[in-house]
């Protein structure tokens, strides 16, 4: 691994600009599930032994079938700390598309492979011995036959060993009992396991949500939205979630909807809002998700009081996270899932201001159709408008009682066509940005908007415009596509977790796929 920055980089975890490869083959379908477990407990085990030895390195070689062998490897800078360095790396086999035949991610302070043939020189590196099977094992030596005092010998050895058959058989029933009794209890709930394989490992009493929202008060409330309202909980042992109130509307059974839940709780990233669990009674249908303290990014764009605390660095960051994002729901997670309602309220903001979208997966739990020409006609405009939502600090809908533009996609157009580009920029931070980045950003987003479907960036390329200056950007053309809003409201121009009805217009009505 070669490295080099500006800045100070020794003993610092850096998860910037990551870099994806993938192998173009699919695992088969049937056994996609058998393959990523595999290809997963295999790098995190590897992920352990070098995260433990000073060389922050190892490789791990599995069979796969009769005639193949997987291959892992995973590195960190030597200079990481043991859990900065397996920290990366779970981050690193977490964001990698483990239903493809070989991939690969590089952080700038770890990396993580696999592939279906040897990659490295396996002379060169050490691996651990492999345990002999039990045909070959050797016989166990008898003991030494005790010479004087051998009675009393054998006498102490028998005492020693009913000892420690005693206190293991103790420990493990402590420990049986102690796990029985936190599952239980209402401070089970600290989710910081990752058994996310089975309904029982997701359902929560229905009771415990109750009392963690005091039975969902108006006080607790922080949002509300087409799919339901969302409530402030907080468990007894102080873990906070935000608590999704589904509507009654939902047309799935009680079978069908857990299981879409088991699903979407299994798509996992850092820059998704994590689902943690559900709960059933009745007709009522909760899901638990992780707190995000921020509120949204519609909370700051739209009070310009607060557009302030968005430097153009951190509104950087919010487009590069929202783009990796979409891009692991759409191509790198195990299920492809099309977000239907991606806008400003649906982009949480943790508490160092990371992106996390939200709402994504609501479709099928819902019930609601997610065929390809349903579903995809108009995520990628979404994107481009968001990007220059995020850049203008304007919100789309502004521009509808403006004279000369009808939307910001117009605006946005005409100031690129006019070579005043930067006149899109949120005044307040034209002055402190980084200005190749921004005019970068608008042609991205004006790339999104394109009128010909051909012409329009996949969520990979637009990850790599993104991250990468090396990739050459295609000439930018008159936008073909335009969100004419009913007279109520914007699709774009909604509070938290609110949706709305609109029209999308589009020259040609092409789908939109990416």
């Amino acid at each position: 691994m070669l490295r080099y920055s500006d800045q100070n980089i020794l003993s610092t975890l850096s998860y910037d600009g990551p870099y994806i490869l993938s192998n173009a083959n699919n695992v088969s379908s049937n056994q996609e599930d058998r393959f990523g477990d595999l290809v997963s407990s295999t790098l995190s085990q590897a992920a352990f032994e070098a995260a433990s030895n000073s060389r922050k390195f190892s490789v791990i070689k599995a069979h796969w079938t009769p005639l193949q062998s997987i291959y892992r490897l995973v590195q960190c800078t030597p200079d990481l700390r043991k859990q900065e360095c397996l920290s990366c790396l779970h981050q690193s086999i977490d964001a990698m598309p483990l239903y493809r035949v070989g991939g690969r991610l590089l952080f700038p302070s770890c990396t993580s492979r696999y592939e279906l043939y040897a990659f490295y020189n396996e002379t060169a590196v050490e691996t651990p011995p492999t345990p002999p099977t039990p045909a070959s094992t050797p016989p166990v030596s008898s003991p030494p036959r005790p010479r004087k005092g051998g009675n009393s010998y054998m006498l102490v050895v028998s005492i020693v060993v009913a000892i420690m058959v005693a206190a293991l058989f103790f420990i493990a029933a402590y420990c049986f009992l102690a796990k029985r009794t936190k599952k239980a209890s209402d401070t089970a709930h600290t989710f910081e396991g990752d058994d996310i394989t089975t309904v029982e490992s997701l359902q929560l009493e229905y009771k415990i949500i109750q009392a963690a929202t005091n039975d969902y008060s108006e006080n607790n409330k922080i949002g509300r939205g087409g799919f339901g309202e969302v409530y402030k909980g907080t468990f007894s042992d102080g873990t906070e979630v935000a608590v999704k109130r589904l509507s009654k509307s939902s047309g799935q059974g009680e079978a069908e909807f857990k299981n879409e839940v088991v699903v979407v709780a299994k798509l996992q990233h850092r820059n998704l809002v994590r689902l943690l669990g559900f709960s059933l009674e009745g007709e009522e249908r909760v899901l638990v998700y992780e707190y995000v303290p921020n509120k949204s990014l519609d909370y700051f764009l739209s009070d310009h009081a607060k557009q302030g605390q968005l430097d153009w660095t951190q509104r950087y960051k919010i487009i590069g996270g929202i783009a990796r994002g979409i891009l692991y729901l759409h191509q790198d997670s195990r299920l492809t899932m099309i977000h239907r309602d991606l806008k400003a309220s649906n982009i949480l903001l943790d508490a160092d201001m990371n992106p996390k979208i939200a709402d994504f997966g609501m479709a099928r739990i819902f019930g609601i159709d997610q065929t390809q020409e349903n579903t995809s006609k108009i995520v990628g405009t979404y994107f481009g408008v968001l990007v220059l939502e995020i850049i203008s600090g304007r919100k789309n809908s502004s521009f509808y009682v403006t004279d000369g533009a009808h939307d910001l996609v117009t605006h946005a157009w005409r100031l690129w066509s006019n070579g005043t580009a930067l006149d899109l920029v949120d005044p307040i931070i034209v002055e402190n940005c980084q200005k190749s980045e921004v005019v970068r950003c608008i042609h991205i987003g004006l790339l999104c908007v394109q009128e010909d479907p051909s012409e329009r960036p996949t969520m990979r390329t637009i990850f790599m415009m993104l991250t990468s200056d090396t990739v050459t950007l295609p000439v930018a053309r008159e936008p073909g596509f335009f969100l004419q809003s009913r007279p109520e409201r914007d699709p774009l121009d909604s509070d938290n977790f609110t949706t709305t009805k609109s029209v999308p217009t589009s020259v040609d009505d092409s789908s939109i796929d990416h």
